[in-house]
């Protein structure tokens, strides 16, 4: 698999398997155990999941060296501020059985409709975050659906992100924040590529993968990789997890990549400025 390189030189590879609703239990530690047998090196965990220990027992049955993963955890809403951040950082280490993350991100931003001082609380956050980094405990920092209004703040920090996970697939390119993430070498990390299952009902999708050879997951996932982001796939079914890594023999074409870039009906992604959690 191909890498991606943050900003400070970190290796990322290109494609990673997500554990986002896997079942925890068995489900999960075979599905993770699967994906890396497959070619998964890079698997996104979250605690706000409830299968960090599965994800680490997959982890350790697949028999791969740590080093040779790249493993990403989150810190969630509820765990917000200096010293909650660092204790949800510990107890994610404990639970994916590593002293170590390669990459940590803030899960969802501190926003106004919610709190009045949401920007001194993100900053709060982001100071907890740069410290393990500059410890040695996790390896690259970021954040995920920061929006420009969210992000801003953030970019005159001792260490400003290396990576936002947005919601990105075909219909929903957020354009506004990918531009100032460019702007400032901050990595796109697309979650939902698949828009959540919805695009695979999409007929404009179904019959330009029929035209390339193709699924219309695997569509997605180039459209994704063709536009600079990185898709994080995610299914338990060992046969579309492997193919979901085969999108290298193939490029769409640049006019059905504009075509995919304005599908309709799919950028219903939640506003961060407006969820309730």
């Amino acid at each position: 698999m191909k890498n991606y390189e943050l900003r400070n030189g970190v290796s990322i590879p290109e494609i990673g398997y997500g554990t986002w609703k896997t079942p925890d239990g068995e489900t999960c530690e075979k599905a993770v155990e699967t994906a890396i047998r497959l070619g998964y090196h890079h698997i996104d965990a979250a605690m706000v999941y409830g299968n960090e220990e599965s994800v680490g027992n997959g982890i350790k049955n697949s028999g791969i060296a740590r080093e040779e993963l790249f493993l990403t955890g989150k810190v969630w809403n509820s765990d917000r501020g200096y010293g909650r951040t660092i204790r949800a950082f510990e107890k994610t280490l404990k639970d994916l059985q590593t002293d170590y993350l390669d990459l940590y991100l803030i899960h969802w931003p501190a926003s106004p409709n919610q709190y009045r001082c949401w920007e001194a609380l993100n900053r709060e956050t982001w100071e907890a975050l740069t410290d393990l980094y500059k410890s040695g405990k996790v390896r690259a920092i970021g954040v995920s659906n920061f929006r420009r209004n969210h992000l801003t703040p953030l970019l005159d920090a001792e260490v400003i992100p290396m990576v936002n996970q947005l919601e990105l697939h075909p219909g929903m390119v957020q354009a506004d924040i990918v531009s100032l993430c460019r702007e400032h070498q901050i990595l796109l990390e697309a979650y939902s590529p698949l828009g959540n299952g919805k695009l695979l009902n999409s007929k404009e999708l179904s019959e330009m993968a029929e035209h390339y050879g193709k699924t219309p997951a695997q569509i997605c996932i180039k459209w994704n990789l063709q536009h600079g982001f990185l898709p994080l796939s995610k299914s338990v079914n060992e046969d579309r997890m492997r193919a979901n890594l085969e999108v290298e023999n193939f490029e769409i074409a640049e006019e059905d990549m504009r075509k995919l870039d304005v599908l309709e009906g799919f950028a219903d992604g939640n506003d961060p400025d407006k969820v309730p959690f």
